[in-house]
């Protein structure tokens, strides 16, 4: 080739700059990498560049890269039916909801399909609103639920202040005992001063007025903050006490993630509805969903839902959902990111925070792990959000893609994550996190 001639992946980089508008960016300071292939935990470019995933991209992967029984039935069904409208009947769709419906507690019998995790936030919103008649949505201020129009107001984050067009959403504190809102010294006194918040902010809201509290079942984007034992329970007793409905988002915690099929088995808890997307499939067709109980679906049993989506239970995306699932179980990937991120993944970042004061929490289960960096370990000041980004440069240039967010590195690999590649990952974090602890406070 001729230095004239241009590789594939300037191609791909002149194309995304000059045609491509990116989420959640300043589009001139983008420089993004390339990726032309992948396969399990690893993905590469044309030009012999690899990289191990320890980001899962958005947290999704959970299956890892082209795992060859999701390709071929994607495959399979694309020579037989690759699109055909949701008021139909489909046998992948169906089959996909059985599978669904099966992993979740008795009494969620029903799915509904939506093109992904915002737009099922969307719709449990909306059977939550209509079931009950009433109209706010209580939300933590720790929380990400996507990117549309209720979803974004329901965030917690910084996100929903230049999107708050939607109606009816307060937010309210949720656990996080690291940096506690209410000055708790135990994970005891978390559960208890945070439930107490949170019946304070039923009663003076008016639980009559009151349709849902929604609740990441361990808030991902926002830090991976396993609640404190007791608390989903809770916040269950006060739903069920004012008849509020539950609703649990499973998008990024679900299917595996922290080791069990949905993260809030771990909690003694049972929600009204199920909000999923990511790990269902690993995205490899765009799908997400409601998983809605049988009081709820009965709701609508002779009243119109108003809502659907042209590719609702798409054919392709369904047909993922079935090999997935399947692969899934067949293979023990779910057993595995349990055993990894308990024998492997959290003894090994809890080693790193032996050897470096930057690391000021380590947190998670599974294969769902953050690192909380912060610049003095007594005050816990975070670590400045630019540096974190940096950090974030030198584990690309070491060959591993991480995931960070704020002040903290997110460890979250696919389920199917080997031993091996967890111990290649840990030296090249220790390489990284060894060059920017000078100067932090131990």
């Amino acid at each position: 080739m001729s230095t004239l001639e241009t590789t594939a992946d300037e191609r791909a980089r002149q194309l995304d700059r000059q045609y491509v508008f990116h989420s959640w960016s300043a589009q001139a300071d983008l420089d993004p990498i390339v990726i032309t292939g992948g396969r399990g935990c690893r993905v590469w470019d044309d030009s012999g560049h690899r990289y191990l995933d320890f980001s899962s991209q958005m947290v999704n992967t959970n299956i890892g890269h082209q795992h060859p029984r999701v390709v071929a039935a994607i495959t399979e069904q694309a020579q037989t039916l690759c699109t055909i409208a949701p008021s139909t009947a489909n046998l992948a769709r169906g089959e996909a909801a059985r599978r669904i419906a099966e992993r979740a507690p008795d009494g969620l019998n029903k799915v509904f399909f939506t093109n992904g995790g915002a737009d099922a936030v969307e719709n449990a919103i909306r059977m939550a609103r209509l079931h009950t008649g009433r109209d706010k949505v209580l939300s933590t201020y720790r929380s990400y639920h996507g990117n549309t129009g209720a979803a974004v107001v329901a965030t917690g984050d910084w996100r929903r202040i230049p999107n708050e067009f939607a109606r009816g959403h307060v937010h309210f504190h949720g656990p996080f005992l690291y940096r506690s809102e209410f000055f708790s010294d135990s994970p005891e006194q978390e559960t208890e001063r945070a439930l107490a918040h949170l019946e304070r902010l039923v009663a003076v809201e008016g639980a009559s007025s009151i349709a849902a509290i929604l609740i990441e079942s361990v808030p991902g984007t926002a830090g991976i903050l396993v609640p404190p034992p007791g608390y989903l329970a809770g916040v269950r007793e006060i739903a069920d006490r004012h008849g509020i409905v539950l609703i649990l988002d499973e998008v990024m915690a679900g299917f595996g993630r922290t080791g069990r099929w949905f993260a809030f088995e771990a909690h003694d808890v049972v929600p009204d509805l199920i909000t999923f997307a990511k790990g269902v499939n690993s995205g490899y067709v765009p799908i997400g969903g409601v998983v809605i109980a049988d009081h709820i679906a009965e709701t609508f049993a002779h009243r119109v839902f108003p809502g659907g989506l042209t590719y609702s239970g798409h054919p392709l995306a369904a047909a993922s959902v079935v090999a997935t699932l399947d692969a899934m179980a067949d293979e023990g990937i779910v057993e595995n990111a349990a055993r990894v991120g308990a024998e492997v993944i959290g003894p090994e970042l809890a080693t790193l925070a032996e050897e470096f004061p930057i690391i000021g929490e380590v947190r998670g289960a599974g294969v769902f792990w953050a690192l909380e960096l912060v610049t003095d370990r007594a005050s816990r000041e975070p670590l400045p959000a630019a540096r974190v980004a940096a950090m974030r440069s030198e584990l690309a240039a070491r060959g591993l893609l991480a995931f960070t967010v704020d002040n903290r590195i997110h460890v979250v690999p696919p389920c199917v994550v080997t031993d091996d590649e967890v111990g290649e990952a840990m030296d090249i974090y220790r390489e990284v996190l060894r060059d920017n602890s000078e100067g932090v406070v131990r």
